[in-house]
């Protein structure tokens, strides 16, 4: 007699949406499709302009629930940088919460899912916790926490305890995102440390394409950051740091992937009061079909992230393996986040927000072949050990099998 499979349903925030060049981080997308091997997965997210309510892909079954109306909608990219850009957004947030109320139970009805896997504690994993409260359903949650919903919002942390506490697993994709959560007192949780994980047939050094130097004109080293144009994503020093490097290479050019609410500040920055346009390119949001290309053909990716005012941080930037599989070197800041990444090992890493000694990195890693090969080769071990897509889906598939 054939086992029955069970049912999962994914709930998030971030999800693509596949309309042309859609940018959106696809990290949960890649990870429920992996899930299918074992499961019968469904997918509740959000609805942006001119997607589909209904559609199949990859094995997955997407819906998505409306709750505001116009353009300008809170969850379109990344919900808590949206927050701080556009504090009317804030009137959005109780009608996010009741359409996704009643589409779970719309859901429930239609498919009755025995495990939901909530992405982020807010909205979605307070979200199924209540969902559980309210209703008949009796199955277990499964509540992936990625960094912003645990180091920000610090004034809710009694709430975020209690929606912990009230799911039966909860992943995160650092040990310092581990260590947060336990000091918010949780017990009767256990908190397993699982980084999303990258598609290295979609990722890898093959991908290198010569076209994007003619492109953007660059007869020099290619840097690259790839990313939301936030605070805590430290971009602003590597900008301040890029003086210190055309100074001994003037051909370097940095490209600055991404979008987000610090965009004009940084534009203004590079061409206002540094004056370095002409080798800093800002490319906008790339589709994530063009990505690997980006990736594969720089000379070094730099992740210069900070702690924001506010407390905020990065949780373990997908784009870090991104580049790894794609066997560029890497230049990272100090955070405790990164501990996985050993200085000289994996990456170079630089005091938080430095820039000379951003500045100082970068110029050391154009110089010395034998530390880029070295990092090249140990990346490409650690991506094949820990960061690949089907690790990452096995180790998922292991806590949904015994939830």
């Amino acid at each position: 007699m054939t086992k029955k499979r069970k049912k999962v349903l994914v709930l998030a925030s971030t999800f693509p949406t596949f309309l042309e060049g859609d940018s959106t981080a696809p990290f949960v997308f890649e990870l429920s499709k992996r899930l299918t091997n074992k499961f019968d997965v469904f997918v509740l997210a959000p609805y942006s302009s001119g997607t589909k309510m209904y559609q199949e892909k990859e094995n997955l079954i997407i819906h998505r629930f409306k709750y505001w109306f116009g353009k300008n909608n809170l969850a379109d990219g990344a919900i808590l940088p949206n927050l701080k850009k556009n504090r009317l957004l804030f009137f959005q947030i109780p009608f996010f919460y009741l359409a996704q109320f009643f589409a779970i139970k719309k859901l429930y009805k239609k498919y009755d899912f025995d495990i939901i896997h909530a992405h982020w504690i807010f909205p979605q994993g307070l979200t199924a916790v209540l969902f559980k409260g309210f209703s008949t359903w009796k199955g277990t949650i499964v509540c992936t926490a990625h960094g912003g919903d645990i180091y920000s919002l610090r004034f809710l942390n009694n709430l975020k305890k209690w929606v912990i506490n009230k799911c039966n697993d909860i992943a995160v994709v650092s040990e310092a995102i581990k260590q947060e959560i336990l000091k918010l007192g949780v017990s009767n949780t256990s908190v397993e440390v699982i980084p999303m994980g990258v598609d290295s047939n979609r990722f890898n050094a093959d991908k290198s394409d010569n076209s994007l130097r003619k492109k953007y004109n660059i007869n020099g080293p290619l840097l690259l950051f790839v990313g939301r144009l936030s605070e805590k994503k430290g971009i602003e020093y590597l900008l301040k740091a890029m003086p210190g490097v055309i100074k001994h290479i003037p051909a370097a050019k940095l490209l600055v992937v991404g979008h987000g609410e610090r965009e004009k500040k940084l534009k203004s920055m590079v061409n206002e009061q540094l004056n370095i346009s002409e080798n800093v390119v800002f490319t906008g949001g790339i589709p994530n079909t063009e990505l690997p290309k980006y990736y594969a053909s720089a000379d070094m990716f730099i992740g210069p992230s900070i702690i924001a005012e506010d407390g905020d941080r990065e949780g373990f930037p997908v784009s870090f393996m991104e580049a790894m599989a794609c066997c560029t070197p890497i230049i990272i800041s100090d955070l405790e986040i990164f501990s996985p990444y050993k200085h000289e090992k994996n990456a170079l890493k630089t005091k938080e927000k430095s820039p000379t000694e951003i500045a100082d990195s970068i110029l050391r890693l154009i110089k010395d072949t034998n530390l880029q090969k070295t990092i090249v080769q140990n990346n490409t071990k650690l991506v094949e050990t820990c960061f690949s897509a089907e690790v990452v889906g096995k180790k998922y598939i292991n806590i949904l099998m015994y939830n």
